[in-house]
């Protein structure tokens, strides 16, 4: 018996356990069981609760005293009666039984639906009669009132067979659906719901023989990608109706409403197979293929769910207990008990003093006394000549091996083991005492460091989806093993990374790319660089003209007298650029020319940058308003492309003077006293405060 705590609601897998292969024979079988070390704890509930393949559908008698269950292969019907906890009878048929009904109180009538359109009716000593129906059918029930038989199918109609007549009679036809997929009755006024393949409710009145209301229960579904069919309806009372659909929603209606008064989504996209009421609890049992979810009827919040082993096929509940039995895609049909959803059964009132006393255990393998391994562990192991003998029991792409054996080769093989164990146990405790010492400690992990780096750096990204995705690997505790334990370090060695590495390596070398282009300078002011010095200087204004005019005489006089030599082009772009970015202008006047014997003079303005490769410092960091308006001026015109890209200049040269050198000087002299006449204009616009200062304290004296 395995024992699962969901919510603080204990769940008793009665069929759990250590399992026993199939392929020993009946006695081995009956002694590796006796050897199992919770022999005395196992729990055998009903004898032979299986079936040969699979099992399809289950359900117990009225009076709860059998279970009826169906499955194949030979398609067959089993009857346990649980008095004796043991299998009762036994009938095989042609072909597989999609439903079935049980007719009376017992087992002595019951009506299957079978896949090739038959309907097989059966007795208590066998098969009383068989016959087909026109369609093929999905659901079937037995309304009491009339003795009719109700088929659904693959069509509008709803076949009646007269139980009591012996014969059909005009079916009940509705004009909307193309298909019909489930159908029940309500037991306390007997009005007849089907749930249409459209996703809409009919209800019936056997009466009038008439459609007496609709519910569109796809109108009421959200997030739904089509219209999802109705497949499962069940009544709780004369009022409250459930409906499960194909999209995976149970609603609950008040048949006087057409909107629901609740709504409980399983989010899984698996169509609903069933559902069932329990008053007493105020619970909901719903069934598709992967779970039964338990949840509160009024709170809609979850109590408990079982999940499957393999996918789950039908259930059966016995009526005010927690005892549920299931069909599914295995041999084993699982009994479940919940005692929180009510006591066991009288028939099997001992669970409740064992499921206090069991503790919880899980299956570790297959089975419990074999160990499965591979070809290559056989090899390791050293047994590969055990290959074809008793020994080994071939299974998939291995073998199975006795557990003792294994563990002895194993021994054998390994005798070094345990030293290395206590080795890394030791280095463990050594590192778990070592937080006490100073240690200098790193944000990087040890494991997966340059993956942890990359995911630090999205973090602080500016794009909020890739910065999301990045803290939630990073501060989500179901990742954390992958930075914590070595087994998830990323092996670069692997035959799944070689295939990636090109576009690794083609995605690292396009961010070293976009490094290189970005240029990070740090703005610094120059000294001497600024041209309003002079307005915000502690200087006279006497003493600035005095050594204005100084400097413009030493220019003069280095243009005239300094040569100009022939250099390597390198040097030349070094002056260049020191010269452009310190601010000092500069004159070139090449030799006269061959053939012309002319010349020509480039002069260029305070300010200018002619350095194509790096640009200025206060340039690079301004806007691009700004640098197109500080670098205008008379002679040059700077076109830039993408910032700090390309830049495109064009420049005009001054006249070409007959004079030859007078017009060179005379358009120097022109030059230079427009500038002075432009300082001068500055010096009246704005005037230091420092006059103004000394005047108003003299005043004041």
């Amino acid at each position: 018996m395995l024992v699962t705590d969901i919510n603080n609601v204990k769940i008793y897998n009665l069929s759990g356990g250590k399992a026993v292969p199939q392929w020993l024979i009946d006695r081995k079988q009956k002694k590796a069981a006796k050897k199992n070390a919770d022999d005395d704890r196992h729990i055998e509930l009903i004898q032979d609760f299986d079936m040969p393949g699979v099992a399809s559908c289950i359900s117990i008698s009225p009076d709860g005293q059998y279970i009826l269950a169906t499955g194949t292969y030979k398609p067959r019907v089993k009857c346990f009666e649980v008095c004796n906890l043991s299998l009762k009878f036994e009938r095989c048929f042609d072909s597989e039984v999609e439903k079935f009904a049980i007719l009376s109180d017992d087992y002595s009538k019951i009506a299957f639906l079978h896949a090739d359109r038959y309907v097989e009716i059966h007795a208590a000593a066998g098969r009383h009669y068989r016959l087909r129906i026109p369609k093929f059918g999905r659901d079937l029930t037995y309304h009491k009132p009339t003795c009719d038989l109700l088929f659904v199918g693959t069509s509008p109609e709803i076949y009646r067979l007269n139980m009591e007549r012996g014969q059909f009679l005009l079916p009940y036809t509705s004009e909307r659906p193309s298909a019909i997929d489930s159908i029940t009755i309500n037991p306390e006024h007997q009005l007849i719901c089907v749930g249409t393949q459209e996703g809409t409710i009919e209800a019936w009145d056997y009466r009038d023989k008439k459609c007496c209301g609709t519910l569109d229960v796809a109108a009421n579904l959200k997030n739904t990608n089509g219209v999802a069919s109705t497949t499962a309806l069940q009544f709780k009372n004369g009022l409250t109706l459930a409906a499960g659909t194909s999209s995976g929603q149970v609603l609950l209606f008040d048949i006087r409403a057409r909107n629901p008064i609740a709504s409980k989504d399983h989010l899984n996209q698996l169509p609903i197979k069933k559902i069932r009421f329990q008053p007493n609890q105020n619970s909901v049992y719903s069934l598709d293929a992967a779970m039964l979810k338990i949840w509160d009827e009024t709170s809609l919040k979850q109590k408990a769910y079982i999940e499957s082993s393999s996918n789950f096929n039908d259930f059966a509940h016995f009526p005010g207990s927690g005892l549920f039995m299931f069909a599914q895609e295995d041999v084993k049909m699982l009994p479940y008990y919940i005692p929180s959803e009510g006591p066991a059964p009288k028939w099997c009132s001992f669970l409740d003093n064992l499921v206090e006393e069991i503790a919880s255990e899980s299956v570790q393998n297959v089975y419990d006394d074999y160990k499965f391994i591979t070809r290559q562990e056989l090899a390791e192991l050293k047994l590969d000549h055990l290959e074809g003998t008793q020994m080994l029991r071939a299974y998939m792409h291995g073998f199975f091996i006795n557990i003792r054996l294994y563990n002895k080769a194993k021994a054998v093989s390994d005798s070094f083991a345990f030293d290395g164990f206590r080795k890394d146990k030791i280095r463990k405790q050594i590192e778990a005492s070592r937080p006490a010492r100073l240690q200098l400690k790193s944000a990087l992990p040890k494991v997966n460091r340059e993956l942890a780096q990359q995911l630090i750096q999205e973090k602080h990204m500016s794009n909020s989806k890739r910065s999301a995705i990045a803290n939630g690997l990073l501060g989500d505790d179901r990742f954390k093993q992958m930075f914590d334990n070595p087994d998830f370090e990323i092996d670069r060695e692997a035959e799944d990374y070689r295939l990636l590495s090109a576009v690794l390596k083609r995605a690292d070398r396009d961010k070293a790319r976009r490094k290189e282009n970005v240029v990070v300078t740090a703005v610094e002011e120059e000294e001497g660089q600024s041209t309003d010095d002079d307005l915000y200087s502690e200087k006279s204004e006497s003493e600035k003209e005095e050594e204005e005019e100084k400097e413009e005489s030493a220019e003069e006089e280095m243009e005239e007298d300094i040569p100009v030599r022939a250099t390597p082009k390198h040097t030349k772009a070094n002056d260049r650029r020191n010269k452009s970015a310190k601010g000092v202008p500069l004159g070139y006047v090449p030799s006269d020319d061959a053939d012309t014997g002319k010349s020509f003079s480039l002069t260029v303005e305070e300010g200018a940058n002619f350095d194509i490769i790096q640009p200025a410092t206060k340039i690079q960091s301004a806007s691009l308003g700004k640098r197109v308006k500080k670098l205008e001026h008379a002679t040059t015109n700077v076109l830039f492309q993408n910032g700090v890209g390309r830049r495109e200049i064009t420049f005009t040269t001054t006249g070409r003077s007959k004079g030859g050198k007078n017009g060179q000087d005379r358009d120097r002299a022109r030059y230079q006293s427009e500038l002075k006449k432009h300082k001068e204009e500055r010096r009246q616009v704005i005037r230091s405060a420092k006059g103004v200062i000394k005047k108003t304290i003299m005043k004041k004296h």
